[in-house]
This record gives C-alpha cells, sequence and structure tokens, in this order.
C-alpha cells in the first residue's frame, strides 16, 4: 500500500480503495459537498454515504462537480432497516440512486441485520447486482451467525462486511471469519469518534513517527487488511487522514495496538438493536 488510491480487491475482481471518506451525520448541502470535493482534490476516490445519512444528493454532486470521472470514484450507499424486505429495498436503491444522479453504484450495503427481513433483502441486492446497477454488494454491522444464515443460500457472496472496527474493538473472530471466506471487512468509526486519540500506547507509538494517533489507528487498520473510512469535515483532518503510506508499525506495535481491545462499543450492539 503505497497511496491513497491502492485498492483491495474484492472476491469478484473489483477493486475497492483501501481508504476512503466517511460522510455519517455530515449535513445535507454544502457541509456534504465541501467535505467531499475536499477528500477528492486530496486524492481520496472512495466515499462512504448511505440513505439513512440524507446526504446523498450532496455527495453526488460534489462527484460531478470534481470533473473525476465517475469510474474513477468508488460509491457506496446503503439500504436502511425500514426499507427492509425484497420489493422495498429495490425501491430504496432506486431513490439513492436517482437522489446521487448516476447510473450505478459501486457497492451496495444491508446496513443492520435486521431479524426477519435481511436475506430478503439481500436477495434484492443480488438482483440488483446481476441487473448491473451495483459493481459489488455486502452487508454492515453483521456478526458471524448472520454472515452464516445469508451463506447457507445466497447465490452471490457478500464482498464487503462494514463493522465498527478500532483498537477497543478488534472483532478478531469475526475478521478471521471473512477472511475465510474471502469477504473483505471494513471499519466504520475506526477512530472511535476520537475517543481512542488520547490512549497513551497510540500516542506513544506516533511520537516516534511524527505521525498523529488517527494516523496510526488509520494504518493499524490498513496493515490488519481492513478497509477504513474515518469521517471528518474539516480539510487538515482530511488530509491528515489520507497520510498513511510513509511509515509501517512493526509487528510488536501491532501487537500493542491489538491489546487495547476491550470487546468495547460505541454504537449498538448487532445483536440487540432497536430502529
Amino acid at each position: 500500500m503505497n497511496s491513497l488510491q491502492d485498492c483491495a480487491v474484492l472476491h469478484n475482481g473489483v477493486q475497492m480503495p483501501w481508504v476512503g471518506l466517511g460522510v455519517y451525520k455530515v449535513k445535507e448541502g454544502e457541509e456534504v459537498r465541501s467535505a467531499v470535493r475536499t477528500a477528492l482534490e486530496i486524492g481520496y476516490r472512495h466515499v462512504d454515504t448511505a440513505a439513512f445519512y440524507e446526504n446523498e444528493e450532496g455527495v453526488g454532486q460534489a462527484i460531478r462537480e470534481s470533473g473525476i470521472p465517475r469510474e474513477q470514484v468508488f460509491v457506496t450507499t446503503k439500504v436502511w432497516n425500514t426499507d427492509q424486505g425484497y420489493e422495498t429495498t429495490l425501491k430504496a436503491f432506486d431513490t439513492s440512486l436517482k437522489k446521487l444522479g448516476f447510473d450505478y453504484v459501486d457497492l451496495y450495503l444491508v446496513h443492520w441485520p435486521v431479524k426477519g427481513k435481511y436475506k430478503e433483502t439481500y436477495k434484492a441486492l443480488e438482483k440488483l447486482y446481476k441487473d448491473g446497477y451495483v459493481r459489488a454488494i455486502g452487508v454492515s454491522n453483521f456478526q458471524i451467525h448472520h454472515l452464516q444464515d445469508v451463506l447457507a443460500d445466497c447465490e452471490i457472496k457478500p464482498m464487503v462486511n462494514q463493522v465498527e472496527y478500532h483498537p477497543r474493538l478488534t472483532q478478531k473472530e469475526l475478521q478471521a471469519f471473512c477472511r475465510e471466506n474471502g469477504i473483505q471487512l471494513e471499519a466504520w468509526s475506526p477512530l472511535m469518534r476520537g475517543e481512542i486519540l488520547t490512549e497513551p500506547t497510540i500516542v506513544e507509538i506516533g511520537k516516534k513517527y511524527g505521525k498523529t494517533p488517527a494516523q496510526v489507528v488509520l494504518r493499524w487498520d490498513l496493515q490488519h487488511g481492513v478497509v477504513t473510512i474515518p469521517k471528518s469535515v474539516t480539510p487538515a483532518r482530511i488530509k491528515e487522514n489520507a497520510n498513511l503510506f510513509d511509515f509501517s508499525l512493526t509487528a510488536e506495535e501491532m501487537k500493542q495496538i491489538d491489546a487495547l481491545n476491550l470487546n468495547k462499543r460505541i454504537g449498538a450492539d448487532p445483536d440487540n438493536f432497536n430502529f
């Protein structure tokens, strides 16, 4: 991994940049357009949104305004829980596509494993994939048992599982399961909404390399083979989060960061959520 344009290769051969810009809680309109424009100018080629974020229009607009050819930017969106089910997912995708203003999406994900719904939802994703509207499909916030449930009778294996992942929640078993099944793991909230940035171990490692705690954590993601999508609206921070390719952590440092795991979530538990 030498640059922001370097990609993970999904099991169907599609290339997905290792680092992207997350836009959760970024306001529709100028705020999201500005963040996406800044990221694209810096060299990001991957933007992660969702129907639930209510900023798909701004994301699409910023990509068009950037002048960068559409096929050079990897765009992810997701189907929200209230739209899950076969027909409703197809409709929700249509709405997302119109808002983005594109002919296709690079990656479409089931946002949460809604009980009794997520398998039908995933079947709709398979149809969208077969019909050529999405280049890759996957899931988000799925535990091993949810993945096993989908794998039991899907036609197309999920290509990605996007989950909460940071040094306090290292999800080793899930990561191993995904690796064995050719599913790319992706980290949301990789910086734990800033909570992890004062952790002394990470601060110390950063000092050694002249790097910020955020850069150390994001580098740790990459060295674990995890795609990462830090969210920021601050140009300096967006740039900082991308500056990960001129240093690497030793095996010992990776172990030190792994040892910070507490199985602590800042988001909802995928086995017990009510939205």
